[in-house]
């Protein structure tokens, strides 16, 4: 594991979100009541400062400390970490790297359009909901719900980005096509618009019966419903947002973690599901979102970004797969402008993915990875999981449970922060969601069905 270093400098304050997950876990009852006002609090702690201009600030070839603060103190207690280093670690990837996302419109709001309990020969009940992210114009997120029908109680709940269409996951005909663009290269893509023959292209990818028959429901979007995956987009939640003159220096992968919060809003609503077992999943460059969902919305309980790479679950600073100056040259709409500054110097990032992991501490996440997915530098995400470790240890988590410095192949690592690596390349699989539903067992419980 690379060392930590530590770097002055000061920063402003962030909003922060509500604390509901963050002490659902067993293990997280640790925390004293009395530190929510705490955490709280601490959004008037840090003034609204400046942070430094790039040139400005230390090359760092070490990883960041994630328990130092910038001013070179040493984070020792919980309420160091809620009051102090959080929320600077939060503001300095809104100020560096992913942009400042809005809080939820007020105009949102939502509407089941089609409830059907018959689907998967009457196992599960299939909702669709349209999530409203304003008025007039606004964008809307066509949410689709898959809830087990045998259960005792509210079932836990994936929730994550499509690529390519709700109608795409599920062979049922009655799923609705998206009508905003759509990538050619998705399954029956014509003129970037989908059409009938992508029905059910992706529906091992997303092997949804086999979280029902696990007793877990399962909610997606498209996520080109929030914001399409190209630059200089003229539609979508950023330019809805920019010609109201409300702008934020946000990117795509923002655009879509924000996308996903709006999600979990809706997820609060529904009685079918546990509000308190939401986990989020995500694919590649869904897999980046998701972790920032997480992140930054502290009502996911669990996140499992898969094959995440650069941007995501990998080191800015790696040496293998891809990098920060590839990751700007070819997507530059996924992170903000000043992200583009570290192409050349990575290393003056004043902090590294653990610290974005550590985030999420104490609640759960797993980096699953395959073999021949070199791009996404597995090997650099589980570093980025010893690294995130001491954080979840000074909170009373586990933290990640492993000595060994190469994980063993096709062998979950379940603790808080999990690990898995299989034979394979970079995709989404069946098999991978029944590692996803052992980890979410492990720290959710079995679902009783």
């Amino acid at each position: 594991m690379q060392r930590f270093l530590g770097l002055r400098s000061r920063a402003r304050s962030p909003r922060l979100p509500p604390m509901s997950s963050f002490l659902s876990l067993p293990v997280q009852g640790i925390i004293a009541c009395s530190l929510i006002a705490v955490l709280f609090a601490s959004q008037s702690v840090l003034a609204a400062r400046s942070f430094p201009d790039v040139s400005q600030l230390a090359s760092l070839p070490g990883l960041p400390d994630p328990l130092v603060l910038l001013n070179g103190e040493h984070v020792t207690t919980t309420k160091q970490w809620l009051k102090s280093r959080r929320p600077e670690l939060k503001a300095l990837f809104e100020h560096y790297m992913y942009g400042v996302m809005p809080p939820a419109p007020a105009g949102m709001h939502f509407s089941v359009e089609r409830v059907d309990r018959s689907l998967f020969d009457g196992k599960a009940t299939v909702k669709e909901i349209t999530i409203a992210l304003g008025t007039n114009d606004a964008p809307q997120i066509h949410l689709l719900l898959v809830v087990p029908n045998q259960r005792t109680k509210p079932a836990p709940v994936f929730v994550g980005l499509n690529f390519c269409g709700n109608h795409t996951v599920l062979t049922d005909p009655t799923v609705p096509l998206p009508t905003v663009w759509m990538p050619n290269n998705c399954p029956g893509a014509q003129n970037n618009r989908a059409s009938d023959a992508g029905r059910g292209k992706q529906a091992d990818v997303w092997a949804i019966e086999q979280s029902i028959d696990r007793g877990y429901a399962v909610a997606t979007f498209y996520n080109g419903d929030v914001e399409p995956d190209r630059p200089g987009a003229k539609e979508g939640i950023r330019a809805y947002y920019a010609k109201a003159r409300k702008n934020y220096d946000w990117g795509t992968i923002a655009a879509w973690a924000w996308g996903v919060s709006r999600a979990v809003d809706y997820l609060l609503t529904d009685k079918s599901v546990n509000a308190k077992q939401i986990a989020v999943v995500g694919h590649s460059r869904n897999g980046k979102a998701a972790l920032v969902a997480a992140a930054f919305d502290e009502r996911i309980a669990l996140a499992i970004p898969l094959q995440a790479g650069c941007g995501g679950t990998a080191p800015s600073r790696g040496k293998i797969g891809e990098s920060v100056k590839q990751i700007n040259d070819h997507f530059p709409h996924w992170i903000n402008t000043m992200f583009k500054n570290f192409n050349e110097q990575p290393d003056k990032l004043p902090f590294d993915q653990h610290c974005l992991i550590a985030l999420c501490a104490p609640r759960p996440v797993l980096l699953p990875n395959a073999t021949e997915d070199t791009w996404a530098n597995p090997e650099g995400q589980f570093e980025m999981l010893q690294a995130a470790d001491p954080v979840y240890r000074l909170l009373g988590a586990e933290g990640l449970d492993a000595n060994q410095a190469a994980p063993e192949m096709g062998k979950l690592i379940d603790s808080a922060l999990g690990y898995y690596i299989r034979p394979g390349k970079h995709s989404m699989t069946k098999e991978d969601w029944k590692i996803f539903l052992d980890f979410a067992d492990k720290h959710f419980g079995k679902p009783t069905h």
